[in-house]
């Protein structure tokens, strides 16, 4: 079921991922950095110039998945004070689509939530989800829709930035594949560790994670800004879904709708 005029709002602790579904697709999406302790009025000018060329008294729905609580109370007030509407905000207590099987439901990320139900509505199969973002999280969902968890490690963005900081003689380096593992110079060796240690890190991860599960076959499926530049030099990953976030958003709020 498509939904004319939602607006989607994924809070993520590096980045804010607005999107506008309308007439059945995306026809607006766009980022903004996430600065956890700007006000919601000053936030309701970004969300204005993300809207400029929409018509804001169109949207008749609103949904926020937020991994930074300051900003998801900032959000819910400036949809409820600028856009007269009640945002419906993800958490493990509503209805998602999939059962969330973990310990502790209740600390389930929401974007961890979100990933899933949009596996599970829109892919219909068991599945091992890479967000690559602040986090680099691995999620697992099996075929007949539970999340079961998954593995959290530092993003590559954090692992960089930490050594950069923690070595004096390092300074910091585009992460991409340098031409060869043995690097030749500073920044090449700093690129192979880097950028091949995270390849060997997302390979070693999926083959752990598959051996445990039961289902078969599981497609592995990637997300985030730096995806499509690891599939392009690793074989694991079966398919780039870019706007699963928001999809799994949309997915969550049809549920909830009524």
């Amino acid at each position: 079921m498509t939904h004319s005029g939602l607006l989607a709002i994924d809070i993520g602790n590096t980045n804010i991922h607005l999107g506008l579904w309308a007439e059945g697709q995306w026809a607006l999406s766009w980022r903004a950095r996430t600065v956890a302790d700007k006000m919601s009025d000053e936030y309701a000018v970004l969300v204005r110039n993300f809207l400029n060329s929409a018509d804001v008294n169109a949207i008749s729905g609103v949904v926020i998945g937020s991994v930074v609580p300051p900003l998801t109370a900032a959000f819910v007030e400036l949809v409820r004070r600028y856009h007269r509407l009640e945002p419906l905000v993800v958490t493990s207590k509503i209805n998602t689509g999939v059962k969330i099987a973990i310990d502790q439901p209740e600390q389930a990320g929401a974007d961890r939530i979100v990933n899933a139900a949009a596996i599970m509505a829109l892919h219909r199969c068991a599945a091992i989800v890479i967000d690559f973002g602040t986090a680099t999280t691995f999620d697992v969902v099996t075929a007949n829709g539970e999340y079961r968890g998954g593995a959290i490690a530092p993003g590559i963005g954090v692992a960089h930035d930490a050594l950069v900081s923690r070595a004096a003689r390092l300074h910091k380096v585009d992460l991409v594949p340098p031409p060869h593992a043995i690097g030749g110079n500073t920044i090449h060796a700093m690129q192979s560790g880097i950028f091949w240690g995270y390849v060997g890190l997302v390979e070693g991860l999926v083959a752990r994670i598959r051996a445990e599960m039961t289902d078969d076959p599981v497609k592995v499926i990637a997300t985030g800004g730096l995806a499509p530049l690891f599939k392009e030099h690793t074989t694991v990953i079966d398919e780039i879904a870019s706007e699963l976030t928001l999809d799994g958003l949309r997915v969550i709020y049809e549920l909830n709708r009524a």
